[in-house]
């Protein structure tokens, strides 16, 4: 058997090598069918706020037990076969590689002046509206998508990978995938997508904090601005309609010397949104490319802090007490 720091890591080189697994039905898909299945069941039985935490329930009871299952069958036929399935299932729960190659096509397109191309790419990775961006306007798009994701699409799955195996990382992307798909304030979901957006919440609170205390520390090598980004997490942190995800893009505008936020179109609805950061120069393309870099190097001192910490408390903590 193979422990589960080495399968983590395992699968991080799987994610690094082949990105999403399109050979493989996805974990998200159908965990998503899942979601819409158990809203038709509860709506028709229950008012929207306990129906909405009912589904909630249903869905982490299926996708648990389906994990589980998963490894527990195959490990019955052969305990490393049990072992592959524990490190493909951690492989689907990751995505770096898809991350930076959704927002370097952004790039890509904005640097060959095909501007139209560039919003169709942005369109794919953010929910706001897309066709009348300028430049700024797609960089800034692609900038905030990659600060925001690092969270839930890198380390708060490694983190929860950390904690509970396969099986916690799963959880963790039903509890995110719940929340994209019921955490709507409208009319429709603000009582029934009271409970998955809380959780969300509840879920993304220590790994998106440690995440952003990490990108000040990646900004130094990467020859950015770790006194900024520390000073703009501090300031900024809450100016954000989630409590969790503007520590990220705060540190993630600081490092940078840019502005995030403001103001995005949704179905045709201009939002206005606090700004984050200091506009100490224009957003310019290649601000993507530093961005992914700080994501990339920001999870992986997560991650070792991560590691450092499961040390600690499963190894050393039992020691003091023998």
């Amino acid at each position: 058997m193979i422990e589960l720091e080495y399968q983590i890591l395992i699968a991080i080189l799987l994610d690094q090598l082949f990105g999403d697994p399109r050979w493989l039905p996805h974990p998200v898909r159908i965990i998503g069918a899942a979601c819409t299945w158990c809203e038709r069941i509860t709506r028709a039985l229950l008012p929207p706020l306990a129906a909405g935490i009912s589904s909630v329930i249903l869905v982490l009871a299926l996708t648990g037990a389906t994990t589980w299952g998963m490894i527990a069958g195959a490990t019955l036929l052969h305990p490393w076969l049990g072992t592959a399935a524990s490190i493909v299932i951690l492989y689907t729960t990751i995505a770096t590689r898809d991350l930076v190659r959704h927002s370097t096509e952004v790039y890509v397109a904005l640097q060959n002046g095909n501007l139209p191309e560039a919003r169709k790419r942005v369109g794919m990775i953010v929910g706001r509206d897309t066709a009348n961006l300028d430049q700024a306007g797609v960089t800034r798009a692609a900038v905030e998508s990659v600060a925001e994701s690092m969270v839930d699409g890198v380390t708060a799955p490694l983190f929860f990978a950390l904690l509970g195996g396969p099986v916690g990382a799963m959880l963790y992307k039903a509890v995110n995938t719940m929340d994209s798909m019921f955490g709507y304030k409208n009319a429709q979901y603000r009582k029934f997508g009271w409970a998955a957006a809380r959780l969300d919440d509840l879920a993304n609170f220590i790994p998106a904090r440690l995440t952003s205390l990490m990108i000040p520390a990646a900004s130094f090598p990467l020859r950015l601005d770790p006194k900024r980004s520390l000073l703009t997490l501090l300031r900024d942190r809450f100016a954000h309609a989630s409590p969790n995800s503007g520590h990220t893009e705060a540190a993630v505008a600081g490092a940078l010397g840019v502005q995030l936020g403001g103001p995005n179109s949704y179905f045709g609805t201009v939002l206005e949104k606090p700004t984050i950061g200091d506009p100490t120069r224009p957003l310019e393309p290649q601000d993507i490319l530093r961005a992914n870099r700080l994501m990339l190097l920001a999870s992986a001192l997560t991650l070792l802090v991560c590691l450092a910490l499961r040390w600690h408390i499963i190894i050393l903590l039992p020691a003091l007490f023998s």
